[in-house]
């Protein structure tokens, strides 16, 4: 039988009285003008391992190269002598809270079983791209540590549910806010509970990956790597690799929408000419999002329209082939606008549906896109169905809440 196996560890993480200044939001996430004004202005944050030229003494490298990530090494361990960072005497497994104005996030940070990732008892449902995978497994290799959790999902379990309601009735080490109306708790959850969670995580069947599909996937190789050396690192830790886990009733998944710069040389009336035996085509009064599934709303050249997919073009024996971004690749995107592949071309931008109508319906004011497409939202059902029949969802089908902080609990691959 198939079980979820969940590894306690000693965890680097920021003193108390630091947390709220080292986490930090992935990098690409912030503009360059805020990036500069929080290396100027926090000696604390975490952007200042992953940033370590930020220092004007240390010489310039190339991005991605191991020059670079061993200067990462050097200032995460200027990190740890200054005492930002101190290591667990023990190994546990975190509880973590995220609370946003409109949503509650709370599973658990330990390490996930890379033999189970390979064995796909962890499931994906996203292609990763191989540069990517290398050059993350020589940044793990080099760095020596994972920062950033995979968030993986699991069935709902009520044993669980209750042990975590337990544990929050204690005091948490970390309480803390961020300037985006987010609200972070961590506890460190005691021996008790541990044993009683690591045990009802073995009658679960299959977790599968939400977000860090190239973590998981570099995580994997790193392994393949180190165990084909002759001689025996230090480490003990790369069989394993970070993890949240939380329940999938618990996670909130948005879309991604499209922008496009091109008609590929059609005109208006024969663009919509052309989605015509597909879709049934009403112009709308005002920019809307989609109300259901298999309505896609565009906004052409400023004027709106909902496309109502026909019942001819959704295969629902097929798990990926039902989508509503698939069917948008299939029938819109590559035979009429002539966009082959979406992850390399540059006439397709992929927008957050966090950011709202205006992020699409702006940069077509602007004439900066021709065409935004606005999707519904997948479901956990969809994914898991997806993942099941190892299947492989389009580029940017899921926009995955929560989103993770960079520095509160880091997983040493060297023991």
């Amino acid at each position: 039988m198939n079980m979820a196996i969940i590894k306690p560890f000693k965890a680097i993480r920021p003193t108390r009285d630091k947390a709220h200044l080292v986490v930090t939001r992935p990098v690409s996430t912030y503009s360059k003008a805020v990036l500069k004004a929080k290396l100027e202005s926090n000696p604390y944050s975490f952007i200042r391992i992953i940033h370590p030229e930020f220092d004007k003494e240390i010489p310039k490298t190339k991005p991605n190269s191991e020059e670079r990530f061993k200067l990462v090494r050097s200032k995460y361990q200027e990190f740890i002598h200054e005492e930002i960072l101190q290591k667990e005497k023990d190994a546990h497994i975190y509880l973590y809270k995220q609370s946003t104005p409109t949503h509650e996030f709370l599973g658990v940070i330990a390490g996930a079983s890379v033999s189970e990732y390979q064995q796909n008892k962890i499931k994906k449902h996203e292609a990763t791209i191989t540069s990517r995978e290398s050059m993350f497994t020589d940044y793990l290799d080099l760095v020596g540590y994972n920062a950033e959790p995979v968030l993986l999902s699991y069935p709902h379990n009520e044993t669980l549910e209750g042990i975590y309601e337990l544990i929050t009735q204690e005091r948490p080490e970390y309480e803390f806010s961020t300037t985006d109306r987010t609200k972070h708790e961590l506890w460190i959850i005691s021996e008790i509970y541990e044993e009683k969670i690591v045990n009802a995580f073995q009658k679960i069947e299959s977790t599968y990956i939400a977000d860090g599909h190239h973590r998981s996937a570099s995580s994997s190789r790193l392994f393949e790597k180190r165990s084909k050396l002759e001689t025996k690192s230090d480490s003990i830790n790369h069989d394993y690799f970070l993890a949240f886990l939380m329940d999938e009733k618990r996670m909130n998944i948005l879309e991604f929408n499209r922008l496009v710069d091109t008609l590929n040389g059609l005109s208006r009336s024969e663009f919509l000419n052309a989605l015509s035996p597909y879709f049934n085509i009403t112009p709308l009064k005002n920019p809307q999002k989609p109300t259901e599934e298999h309505i896609i709303t565009m906004n052409l050249q400023n004027e709106w329209y909902s496309l109502v997919c026909k019942k001819s073009i959704i295969n629902n024996e097929d798990p990926v082939a039902c989508l509503d971004a698939e069917i948008l690749t299939n029938y819109i995107l590559t035979p009429i606008l002539g966009i082959a592949d979406l992850k390399a071309s540059e006439l397709i931008h992929f927008i957050p549906g966090n950011l709202g109508i205006n992020a699409i319906n702006q940069p077509v004011k602007e004439g900066k896109s021709l065409i935004g497409f606005m999707l519904y939202p997948v479901t956990m059902e969809q994914v898991i169905r997806v993942a099941d029949n190892n299947g492989i969802m389009p580029p940017k089908s899921t926009y995955v809440e929560p989103k993770l902080r960079s520095g509160l609990t880091i997983y040493e691959i060297e023991s």
